[in-house]
């Protein structure tokens, strides 16, 4: 039987299932809650980005981009250790924390969740720098904060069968 996404768009590109994975994924693993808030532009040097591929019945990312302090918190809460630079342990916290958005994300859609993969994590730091993606069929973009950390998730679907 040939699955498909097409029916089930309005189900896969509901914003409320990024808020509601935001929301699992950072009480359960780090004990907080998040706040969607507006769209707000880093002041910090340092970015650090992770970038989540799905592929199968979806195509696309899951990117989860924050400043670096934020980065360094939500590395300390995950670990219970604290740090002082963005070092590999840092970079493999925001990794796995994109790769667990992204999987709590396609679990809300259970055609998604039985017929779509995941990569690796991919992490990314430096400065001004831009992730593009010509022409998505949908993208998802939320600002949220913990405490004094923010940071962004963005669901971008290339491709849908």
């Amino acid at each position: 039987m040939a699955h498909s996404l097409r029916d089930n768009l309005h189900l896969v590109a509901d914003p409320r299932n990024l808020d509601h994975s935001v929301d699992e994924v950072f009480n359960m693993m780090l004990g907080v809650a998040c706040e969607l808030i507006p769209e707000v532009t880093s002041h910090e040097d340092e970015t650090i980005t992770s970038v989540v591929g799905f592929g199968g019945l979806l195509s696309g990312a899951c990117v989860f981009r924050s400043g670096g302090t934020a980065a360094l918190n939500i590395a300390a809460k995950l670990t219970g250790m604290e740090f002082a630079e963005i070092d590999d342990t840092v970079k493999d916290a925001i990794g796995e924390i994109c790769n667990m958005l992204a999987g709590a994300w396609k679990g809300k859609v259970p055609e998604l969740s039985a017929n779509c993969g995941l990569s690796i994590p991919a992490v990314i730091t430096g400065r001004n720098y831009e992730i593009h993606v010509q022409a998505p069929e949908f993208r998802l973009h939320h600002t949220y904060r913990f405490e004094d950390s923010v940071f962004d998730v963005t669901i971008i679907c290339d491709g849908l069968q």
